[in-house]
């Protein structure tokens, strides 16, 4: 500890970002100050947070990096905490891209449709929304309205005759010349009103256009116009609980036997959206206030919040932390704890949401924590910890794909699950495979408490001999289907005994090992398809004159991945190193010239 005052001593008093290191130098904990001498100096003095207790007296290293502003230092704070993922720091699981909704493109007549990933094309996006359910039902309630078309614009510029969207009035027909582009404008701008939720403006107006279709005596359109008028009043009634008030997230933290739940309520144009509930790792006794704190800016940055974030209760740093919102989203957002009116019905929502979340993880990691005791007790294992399950998946030998999904005695550890590209086997030999991935796989890694294998004797006798080269001894046990396949009837085979046994006596393990083996099963099929569809890919860029593995790599590279290349435009292609106009052409043919489909 005395070497720690010593670099306290050293610390400006000026905002940055600190790290602290255990005797490995693995890091423990990152955060932000205003004042590093000032925050860091805190942890030297006596502590009554057993949380604080425990991570001091692992730390033996503290590092800091100056930034200019405290909102700097929170933005660098995000990132590490995503990287190194401190395991005293509240780690947001589930870091993925949130779906969105987005109307654009290029030329007179813009698409709609559902976005997830980065921001590349130039148009407008609406999110985030809490799953793709809502934005596929919001998109299904705009095509009843607004027949703006869905389709991709690769499918756009290529069809000759109206597709089945047509057909049912869900489409317009821009792309064959059935609409007018003042008409399709029209239908655009109407579609903005509903996104941005001012459905009072959007109502006024179709009533106004209806009138004067009306007058004009065009009964037909008026007709159209009260239908789609009437719909959303429907809409309205049934949804709405604060209109023309914009977007709002409201969240709501719930907390018990250590495990807590984050509900996000999404509230947009004034609908309720649904509840998202997540479930991050919030280190033991963190209060609410600074887990909020710390969940924030992971669940926010690198996304589009709305422009309103409600909150049970006040957070430290909101001023830096809605200043970063704002440069990062490039629009004001506001953090509030409402204290009346229907946002504080919103909070009690989104309570009741997180409450029910919680108490339903509760009863899974009770009935799982039951299941994998029945099974360590069925197999004879003496306090099991982890248990690793292998698959391979393969279309007709072509591409294998091996899976490793990892549980332990309180669920799937997904951080674990690994993948392996099968190489140097021939087509369809899942036990040459078995024996590939098991190998590399335990190479390094340590053995678990048991090896469960998607097959039958061959497979699991193939997983005996990989580790017996690599010089280890592990247990070792196959999972096949019985002779009608029907769940229930499971064989297990293991190393040396050809005639398999069965788990009749045991259901609560049977359906423990059969849900992992499934898992496994599911993680290698969707593995396979990725690795499928990118050769695929690859495959037509070396049918194409001129791309050699250098300019494919620099292809794929600078579009960020391979379905990129298939997805883009002319221009994108035209701009890229080494690529002339001649190839981008020949390359965008070949992804877009593709005959006349259908949506």
């Amino acid at each position: 500890m005395t070497d720690l005052r010593e670099l306290v001593r050293g610390l400006g008093d000026c905002p940055g970002v600190y790290r602290m290191l255990d005797e490995a130098g693995v890091v423990l904990y990152v955060g932000k100050a205003v004042s590093l001498r000032k925050r860091v100096s805190s942890y030297l003095r006596p502590m009554k947070s057993p949380r604080i207790v425990s991570l001091m007296a692992a730390v033996r290293h503290i590092e800091v990096t100056v930034t200019h502003t405290e909102t700097e230092a929170l933005l660098l704070e995000n990132n590490l905490i995503k990287t190194l993922k401190p395991r005293y720091n509240v780690l947001l699981r589930d870091d993925k891209s949130y779906p969105m909704i987005f109307l654009g493109g290029t030329g007179d007549f813009p698409r709609l449709g559902f976005h997830r990933g980065a921001r590349r094309e130039p148009g407008r996006y609406f999110g985030p929304y809490p799953s793709a359910t809502a934005v596929r039902e919001t998109l299904n309630l705009l095509q009843r309205v607004f027949p703006v078309r869905q389709c991709e614009d690769t499918v756009f510029r290529n069809r000759t005759r109206p597709c089945l969207q047509y057909q049912i009035h869900r489409c317009s027909g821009p792309c064959v010349g059935l609409v007018d582009k003042d008409s399709y404008a029209r239908d655009v701008a109407h579609t903005l009103l509903f996104l941005e939720g001012r459905n009072k403006t959007l109502l006024g107006e179709l009533k106004r256009q209806m009138t004067e279709a009306a007058t004009r005596l065009d009964f037909e359109q008026a007709a159209r116009l009260r239908d789609r008028a009437a719909l959303l009043s429907a809409v309205q009634e049934r949804q709405y609980v604060d209109n023309d008030k914009g977007d709002a997230d409201v969240i709501a933290v719930a907390s018990e036997g250590g495990v807590s739940a984050v509900a996000v309520l999404a509230i947009r144009g004034g609908r309720q959206l649904g509840c998202k509930t997540l479930f991050p790792r919030v280190p033991e006794a963190m209060p609410v206030a600074e887990a909020l704190a710390a969940f924030l800016p992971q669940y926010y940055l690198g996304q589009s919040p709305p422009a309103r974030i409600y909150l049970e209760v006040p957070v430290p740093g909101r001023d830096p932390l809605e200043e970063a919102l704002r440069a990062d989203s490039g629009h004001a957002v506001k953090i509030a704890v409402p204290a009346r009116g229907i946002p504080r019905q919103w909070l009690a929502l989104a309570r009741t949401n997180a409450v029910d979340a919680l108490r339903r993880r509760q009863a899974e990691r009770a009935s799982h924590g039951a299941r994998w005791e029945a099974m360590t007790a069925a197999l004879g294992l003496k306090a099991a910890g982890r248990v690793e399950c292998f698959d391979i998946s393969h279309t007709q030998g072509e591409l294998p794909v091996a899976s490793c999904v990892v549980f332990g005695p309180e669920g799937p550890i997904k951080s674990d699950y690994r993948r392996f590209h099968i190489e140097g086997v021939a087509g369809g030999d899942d036990y040459a495979a078995i024996g590939q991935a098991v190998t590399r796989r335990y190479s390094q890694a340590p053995l678990p408490d048991l090896i469960l294998i998607d097959g039958g004797a061959g497979q699991v006798a193939r997983a005996h001999e990989a580790l017996q080269a690599l010089g280890r001894q592990g247990r070792v046990l196959g999972i096949a289907k019985g002779p009608d396949r029907r769940f229930g009837d499971e064989e297990f085979y293991e190393p040396g005994n050809p005639a398999p046994f069965t788990l009749d006596g045991a259901p609560a393990a049977l359906l423990f090992l059969a849900s992992v083996r499934d898992e496994a099963h599911r993680f290698a099929i969707t593995g396979h398809r990725g690795r499928r569809a990118k050769a695929r890919l690859v495959s037509e860029l070396d049918t194409i004159p001129g791309i050699g593995p250098k300019r494919r790599q620099t292809l794929v590279k600078a579009l960020g991945g391979a379905r990129f290349v298939a997805q883009a435009e002319l221009a994108d292609l035209e701009r890229l190193p080494g690529i002339s106009k001649g190839l981008a052409r020949r390359i965008y043919d070949i992804f877009h010239a593709k005959g006349d489909p259908c949506p």
